[in-house]
């Protein structure tokens, strides 16, 4: 258990919001934001297969023999 709330902590400023209004941003800005989404999508992309692997796994030798 931690000696101070959760709460208490400084909140993390995301890269990009989904719907923000991008008309302020500067085009090495959009660019930045681009690379950290692109990145992202990777790493989803990553874990999904990782656990989909696990479940087939899993599926593979729960399954009932015919």
């Amino acid at each position: 258990m931690s000696l101070f709330p959760d709460d208490d902590r400084p909140k993390l400023k995301s890269v990009h919001e989904i719907g923000q209004d991008l008309s302020m941003l500067s085009l090495n800005e959009i660019d930045d934001r681009i690379a950290a989404l692109r990145a992202e999508i990777e790493r989803l992309i990553e874990v999904r297969a990782r656990k989909d692997a696990s479940r087939s796994a899993a599926d593979a030798f729960f399954r009932k023999p015919a």
